[in-house]
């Protein structure tokens, strides 16, 4: 089932990170005006009175720059899955990603990563995103730390970013999940091996379950969910041991009410459904950040990338380009 108005998820989990602090985002006092000499009069009796002077200096005061701040998705020390995308927010717009590329470095286990930007419109309260990945996920057990050293940095004509930051974070083990509307299945791996299959029952065609590679978002127990306008049959439940895998209201929980069709047909209203004991052990075992790949639903449509983190729905051609602003 679909859970509608979601909360603005970023706004609720949203970690500082180390920051330098404020600003006037680079802006300077304007050059104080040029100094003037004053002439110098004297009498002489035999050439009367003479007046001399330099004309005052003049120059143009610099147009000042907006700020714009940036703060980040991800908090130090703490650990996301192998899926997760470095996430820098920004209050306001930014326009000329270049001097932004060069000033920024990430490193996996001390070494410099070969990712990029993409830039987004934020759907999180933001006046726009970056988002930073690799082209294929962080390896396992890896350490990410990031160093932002912006204050001052150009964010295009009128414009410098008002503050510089850093990040510490960890990736932890390889969770991926495959599921197959085919076989109504769920099979989950760590590191490469499978830890547990269990049934599951999908969207059914009028409310399909997307394609794709999805990430987890969030998790709640419980999670309100409410029907959509116009609903035969309205609904409104807290429903226990939910994991969000889409902005628009796809998760991965527990459905006590589907148990006849969970592992043979796709019923839901698009959610993945999976017996209660089945979703509380995944509820415990999934970080933000694991990978949920689909296939097989009653769609042909894969997960947008807009709708909260289907960022490897992107083929690494379109997001090394940039998107709205273009890197290098």
């Amino acid at each position: 089932m679909f859970a509608l108005a979601a909360a603005a998820l970023t706004a609720a989990v949203v970690l500082s990170a180390c920051s330098s602090g404020g600003g006037n985002g680079g802006s300077t006092n304007p050059p104080p005006a040029g100094s003037t000499q004053s002439g110098t009069t004297g009498t002489g009796t035999d050439t009367g009175t003479g007046t001399s002077s330099t004309p005052p200096k003049t120059s143009a005061k610099p147009k000042p720059t907006k700020p714009v701040h940036v703060s980040l998705f991800q908090g130090d020390g703490q650990t996301y899955g192998v899926g997760i995308a470095i996430v820098a927010q920004f209050n306001k717009k930014v326009t000329d990603a270049h001097p932004f590329d060069k000033a920024v470095t990430v490193k996996v286990n001390g070494q410099l990563a070969n990712g990029a930007w993409f830039w987004v419109n934020s759907n999180t309260g933001y006046a726009m995103e970056a988002q930073y990945r690799l082209q294929h996920y962080w390896p396992a057990h890896s350490k990410i730390e990031m160093n932002m050293p912006l204050k001052g940095v150009s964010a295009g004509p009128g414009l410098a970013f008002d503050d510089s930051l850093t990040l510490s974070m960890n990736i932890g083990a390889a969770h991926i999940s495959t599921v197959n509307g085919g076989s109504e299945e769920m099979v989950v791996t760590a590191d490469s091996k499978t830890v547990k299959t269990m049934p599951v029952s999908l969207g059914k065609a009028s409310t399909p379950t997307y394609l794709g590679t999805k990430v987890v978002m969030e998790k709640k127990n419980p999670q309100l969910m409410v029907s959509a306008p116009g609903e035969s049959n309205p609904y409104s439940l807290k429903v226990p041991w939910s994991v969000r895998v889409t902005l628009d209201g796809e998760f991965v929980h527990s459905a006590s009410w589907n148990g006849g069709n969970i592992g043979s047909r796709s019923t839901s209203h698009g959610c993945t459904n999976l017996n209660t004991n089945d979703a509380k052990w995944y509820y415990n075992f999934a970080v933000l950040g694991d990978v949920v790949t689909y296939s097989n639903t009653q769609t042909s449509k894969v997960m947008p990338s807009w709708d909260g983190w289907g960022w490897w729905n992107v083929s690494w051609t379109e997001w090394k380009a940039g998107n709205l602003l273009k890197n290098n």
